[in-house]
């Protein structure tokens, strides 16, 4: 029997050794769009007919590449003269980066946040305006900015931003911050981005209403947009962050199913927010599904592939530099990416996912199995996996500065430190 596709990462690697990233997908460029999955296959080192290909592990939302996506007639470019590729850059990605890029339309976000959270009451309004101190990475509001005004663009719009879509880039970062305020009572949390937490500095239940309160601001801009599609992309987005916080609470023992459910569980926590705010944007301006389902694809495997760079931090970076404390998901019972991939290596890792890590000396000895086997290295290979999806996809818009910094992006989502 074929070994699952998370198996296979150790095989798909040999392919990068040797260059940065981009050079590795300006290399695939050169080749038409459609990939043959018998090619892939090759690559993965299996066996059997080379037909479609098929992965053992394939969850309708979380599969790393669709079973035959490569090969649809679907996914030509939109734009005909255009292939699939990061060579033709935009003269102005050269001089700037993402940030600049998008910065005229971030810099008054956190006071525009403030102000939707305006309330009498000292005490509350300390609470909730606490995170919205800009001194986040911002970056979900700067993906929302960029992926806008690349749709704007691809739309035979200027590239400013349309009023209901600067009002999506405001309402996503309230959602995350909300959910980062109920994360840490869940997770008994007392630091975030290198400073006390709310349950910290004002105790778990005012935190907990003070979450509520960033959400119920949020619901009541979303309201104000006036499109019920959106209003319906991004109500899914809370769902998912509470389903996937129910999953996180649970495993599975068996080592298929619990990878699978590691992914999706990343996906309705992390990916979802930023792929249903890239959708909601593209709702607002084009009334194709397919631009809507680019927008969306690239949020959900940028945001993926983010969460996996995440999980390897917790193992490489010290706590100073993560702005919280370092093993912090082993302390926390969870079995991330590179836990799950060193446990092919030390099977003496199963027994202690399925107690979650609580005896004594269990984080310890995970962490030592963990940085002794090439878990690290194969979370990050999956990471860039994702990030070449969402290359293909973002590619197949037409070419702008804001385009080819989405293209730039998943670079520093790859290398980032913190």
């Amino acid at each position: 029997m074929a070994a699952p596709w998370w198996r296979q990462c150790r095989s798909w690697r040999t392919n990068c050794t040797g260059s940065s990233f981009i050079e590795v997908v300006c290399h695939l460029s050169r080749r038409p769009v459609s990939f043959s999955a018998a090619a892939w296959r090759r690559t993965a080192g299996s066996s059997g007919p080379q037909t479609e290909m098929q992965l053992t592990v394939r969850p309708a939302h979380i599969q790393l590449f669709f079973t035959s996506s490569f090969a649809r007639q679907k996914s030509r470019p939109l734009i005909p003269s255009l292939q699939f590729c990061c060579c033709r850059i935009h003269s102005d990605a050269k001089l700037k980066d993402p940030f600049t890029l998008a910065q005229k339309d971030l810099k008054n976000l956190y006071d525009d946040i403030k102000k939707e959270l305006f309330v009498s009451k000292a005490e509350l309004k300390s609470l909730c305006d606490y995170y919205f101190d800009g001194k986040g990475k911002a970056f979900r509001p700067m993906v929302v900015v960029l992926m806008a005004r690349a749709l704007n663009i691809h739309s035979n719009r200027n590239g400013d931003l349309l009023p209901g879509q600067k009002s999506i880039v405001m309402i996503s970062e309230m959602i995350h911050t909300a959910s980062l305020v109920h994360d840490d009572v869940i997770d008994g949390s007392d630091k975030r981005r290198g400073k006390a937490t709310i349950n910290e500095m004002w105790g778990e239940k005012k935190a907990i209403l003070a979450g509520d309160f960033i959400l119920s601001a949020a619901s009541m801009a979303l309201a104000r947009v006036g499109n019920t599609a959106v209003v319906s992309v991004l109500c899914q987005v809370i769902e998912d962050l509470v389903r996937g916080e129910f999953m996180q609470m649970g495993s599975k023992e068996n080592e298929n199913e619990r990878f699978k459910h590691y992914l999706e569980k990343t996906f309705k926590k992390t990916a979802s927010l930023l792929a249903n705010s890239c959708k909601a944007v593209s709702i607002l301006v084009n009334s194709d599904p397919e631009v809507h389902e680019i927008a969306y694809q690239y949020g959900r495997n940028v945001g993926i592939a983010f969460q996996l760079v995440d999980d390897v931090l917790d193992f490489t970076s010290c706590a100073n530099r993560l702005g919280k404390p370092s093993a912090a998901d082993l302390k926390l019972g969870l079995a991330t990416g590179p836990v799950l991939f060193a446990c092919q290596q030390f099977p003496e890792l199963h027994a202690m996912i399925m107690r979650r890590f609580s005896s004594k000396g269990d984080v310890d000895r995970a962490w030592q199995y963990v940085l002794q086997s090439d878990g690290v290295e194969q979370t990050n290979f999956l990471a860039q996996r994702y990030c070449q999806e969402a290359i293909r996809q973002i590619s197949m818009l037409r070419p702008s500065a804001e385009r080819d910094a989405l293209i730039r992006l998943t670079e520093m989502v790859l290398t980032r430190d913190k």
